[in-house]
């Protein structure tokens, strides 16, 4: 599958001449309820012989909204194209959020969309999607104006689990206290991180136990602690069990920003340079501070039997 196109705002969007079917939102996790509206885009491009695509926002609204706690995001706009690009997008639009841009009446937001895509014929969104100058428009307004203007629009339910919504707000709840098996179910996939194996110093293969050092430095930081993961390049139909220190290794030597180590069971197949993804599938333990050396190689082999012990 080709990755998808990618351009920068509504005005450099030169899509392909076929009927443009529009998923609207910022899908940030690209979780189940995404995933629903990702695939009713989807189907009615195949239907009639069209193009999905993704209509996005950098940066997150709340930059400007509440500057001084802005949502930390659970995954890059990289990463998000990607798992785009798998579920069936074709392209991928990036408007650049402004307070000119949040300034725009919601009457006008859907006709501003039919003037930069002409050959707009269905909108997909989640039913609690809200759009315009003080977010006043919502599906009720673009079904109205949809029909006016020919346009198919569809706003799906919210999907829930356990009782309660599926929201990205939900994710980084879970994430940031460690909880990766509920993120999990909310996301149909594991959370995960990307990053390139750096070079270091050699203190874990000193303990016996050597690791990848994988430059990564999120939005959202998870639970500082110890994890159970598979690691695997890009699109590997193996990665390898592992366990993940996510941290700031106050026993060996501590760091002020948090640092992602991970050692693989059995041989590792991995080195410097080699780009990797991390699976994180169950938290084993939060960080500590050993009184020695000892006291810690004991507590990695008891978090290595728990990897190794792991059932998916």
């Amino acid at each position: 599958m080709n990755p998808p196109l990618q351009f920068a705002g509504l005005e450099q969007a030169d899509l392909p001449a076929r009927p443009l079917h529009l998923a609207i939102g910022m899908f940030d996790g690209v979780h189940l309820g995404h995933q629903a509206v990702i695939a009713a885009a989807t189907a009615a491009a195949r239907q009639d012989g069209g193009l999905a695509a993704v209509l996005t926002f950098w940066p997150h609204p709340s930059i400007f909204f509440r500057a001084g706690r802005p949502v930390r995001l659970l995954m890059t706009p990289e990463a998000k194209a990607r798992i785009l690009g798998g579920l069936g997008i074709a392209a991928i639009i990036t408007q650049t959020f402004t307070p000119e841009f949040a300034g725009i009446a919601a009457e006008d937001f859907l006709p501003l969309l039919r003037r930069h895509l002409p050959k707009l014929a269905g909108v997909y969104v989640g039913d609690n999607w809200r759009f315009g100058r003080g977010r006043t428009g919502d599906a009720a307004l673009l079904r109205r104006q949809g029909a006016e203007l020919g346009l198919k629009v569809l706003a799906l339910p919210r999907l829930e689990q356990a009782g309660a919504p599926i929201s990205s707000t939900r994710i980084r709840e879970l994430v940031s206290c460690g909880d990766m098996k509920a993120a999990r179910q909310l996301l149909g996939r594991p959370y995960f991180a990307e990053g390139t194996v750096a070079p270091g110093r050699q203190l874990g293969r000193q303990l016996g136990f050597p690791t990848l050092n994988i430059a990564w430095a999120p939005d959202l930081q998870p639970r500082y602690g110890v994890y159970v993961v598979e690691v695997g390049r890009e699109k590997s139909s193996q990665p390898r069990r592992g366990v993940a220190n996510y941290g700031l290794r106050p026993t060996v030597e501590e760091t002020k920003e948090p640092r992602l180590e991970v050692h693989v069971l059995g041989e590792c197949p991995f080195g410097p340079g080699d780009t990797l993804r991390v699976d994180w599938m169950s938290f084993v333990r939060p960080e500590q501070k050993f009184p020695d050396l000892p006291a810690l190689r004991v507590q990695i082999e008891r978090d290595l039997a728990v990897a190794a012990a792991y059932a998916t």
